[in-house]
C-alpha cells in the first residue's frame, strides 16, 4: 500500500490548501483534497504532525485542523500579535512564537497552554526544538539568540548576535544548528556554542531545510534553490525551481526516495527527487500543482508507514468517542485558553477562599 501524502500550503488569501499526492515510479500527481478558510488575515506559519495541521496568521490566532477526520479542531488564543512560527514536537506538543515576544508550549492532548514565557523583548521570528525535546532555540528582533530549557521554561543561555536573525534550525541529530541573518547563515556547534563557519547566499534567505546531518537546502528571494555542505561550506548544487521567488521548502522521505518540496509566490508547489549519491545533479521534477494563490508557508502531512486505511478509520472513531466523552473538558479548555487560568487552579482558589471565610 502506497504511503499517504498530503501537501499543505497557506497563502495571503487566508486559506489553507490540502492536495493529496499519488506517487508513481517517475511522476507524482496531486489532487485537490480540501481548502479551509481558516483565518481572517494572511497565513504566516504552518506546522504538521501525523494528525493535526496548525496554522498561524496575522489575525493573532492558531487554527487547528484534524486531517485524519477532515474537520476543524478549534482555535488557540493566547498571542497578542502575528503568529510568526509554529513547530510540533512529535505527537505530544506544539510550540508557537509571536510578535508579542511570547513562546507558548501547548499540549496536543487537551490543547492546554502548559507554559508561556517572554522569550524576546521584540518579536519572536523563529524557533526550533532540539531532537531530544528538552531544549529549544529562538531568535528575535532584540538581536539575540536564546536557548530555552523546556522542562521549566527558563532561559539557559543568551547570545548577542548583533543583528536581527529571522531563522534558526537544529540539524537532525542536534549536533549543530544554523542561524540566518538576511543572506548569511552561521553554523554553530552545540558543544562549544561557537560559529564553525558561515555560508553566504546570493539573495536574502527565506527558508532552509536539513536533508542530512550536514547538507542543508536553502531558498531565497529568487527562483533558485541551492544545496550547501555545512562542513566544507561549499555549494553542492543549484537549480532553478520556479518562475518567481521561492517562499518555503520542505523535505520528506518516501520509502527510499528523498523528496524536496518547494512553494513559490507564483502559486506552484513542486516535488523534486533528490539523489544523495549524485547530489551535484539537478533534481528530477516528480510533479507540480498550481494553487493559483500567493503562497506563504508549506508543510507535508505523511501518514505513518505502518498505518493502514482501516487503522486511520479506527483512530478517527476512537477520537470521536473520546471527544463525545469529554465535552465538559472541552468547555473548560476554552476557558483556559481565553482566561489564561486553568480550571483546577481556579477551583483550588475558590476552595481556599471558602475555607478562609469559614475560619473567620
Amino acid at each position: 500500500m502506497a504511503q499517504q501524502l498530503e501537501l499543505i500550503a497557506g497563502c495571503y488569501e487566508q486559506i489553507v490548501f490540502g492536495y493529496r499526492v499519488q506517487t508513481g515510479e517517475k511522476k507524482w500527481t496531486s489532487d485537490a483534497d480540501f481548502s479551509h478558510h481558516a483565518h481572517t488575515a494572511s497565513l504566516s506559519a504552518v506546522a504538521v504532525n501525523d494528525r493535526y495541521i496548525a496554522t498561524g496568521s496575522k489575525d493573532e490566532t492558531i487554527q487547528l485542523y484534524d486531517i485524519k477526520k477532515r474537520v476543524e479542531h478549534g482555535s488557540l488564543l493566547h498571542h497578542d500579535g502575528t503568529i510568526s512560527c509554529l513547530e510540533f514536537y512529535g505527537k505530544t506538543h506544539l510550540l508557537s512564537g509571536g510578535e508579542d515576544g511570547l513562546i507558548c508550549v501547548w499540549s496536543t492532548k487537551k490543547w492546554e497552554c502548559l507554559k508561556s514565557f517572554r522569550a524576546h523583548k521584540g518579536h519572536v521570528t523563529s524557533l526550533s526544538v532540539h531532537p531530544s525535546g528538552k531544549i529549544a532555540l529562538s531568535v528575535g528582533t532584540d538581536k539575540t539568540l536564546r536557548t530555552w530549557n523546556l522542562i521549566d521554561g527558563r532561559s539557559a543561555f543568551i547570545k548577542n548576535i548583533k543583528q536581527n536573525a529571522h531563522i534558526v534550525m537544529w540539524s537532525p541529530t542536534g549536533e549543530r544548528y544554523v542561524v540566518v541573518v538576511n543572506e548569511k547563515m552561521d553554523i554553530y556547534n552545540l558543544e562549544t556554542a561557537t560559529v564553525t563557519g558561515t555560508i553566504s547566499n546570493k539573495k536574502r534567505i527565506s527558508s532552509i531545510r536539513f536533508i542530512t546531518n550536514t547538507i542543508v537546502v536553502v531558498a531565497g528571494d529568487e527562483e533558485t534553490v541551492r544545496l550547501y555542505d555545512t562542513d566544507s561550506l561549499k555549494c553542492l548544487c543549484e537549480f532553478k525551481a520556479h518562475e518567481n521567488r521561492v517562499k518555503a521548502i520542505y523535505s520528506i522521505t518516501v520509502g527510499e526516495t528523498l523528496v524536496l518540496v518547494t512553494a513559490s509566490s507564483d502559486g506552484y508547489i513542486k516535488m523534486w527527487k533528490l539523489d544523495l549519491e549524485k547530489i551535484q545533479d539537478t533534481p528530477a521534477l516528480l510533479g507540480e500543482v498550481n494553487t493559483s494563490a500567493r503562497l506563504t508557508c508549506l508543510g507535508v502531512w505523511q501518514a505513518s508507514p505502518v498505518e493502514s486505511s482501516q487503522q486511520v478509520e479506527a483512530e478517527a472513531a476512537c477520537s470521536q468517542a473520546e471527544e463525545d466523552a469529554n465535552k465538559l473538558v472541552r468547555t473548560k479548555k476554552v476557558e483556559f485558553v481565553e482566561g489564561n487560568t486553568s480550571t483546577k487552579k481556579r477551583k483550588a482558589e475558590e476552595t481556599k477562599k471558602k475555607k478562609k471565610q469559614k475560619s473567620e
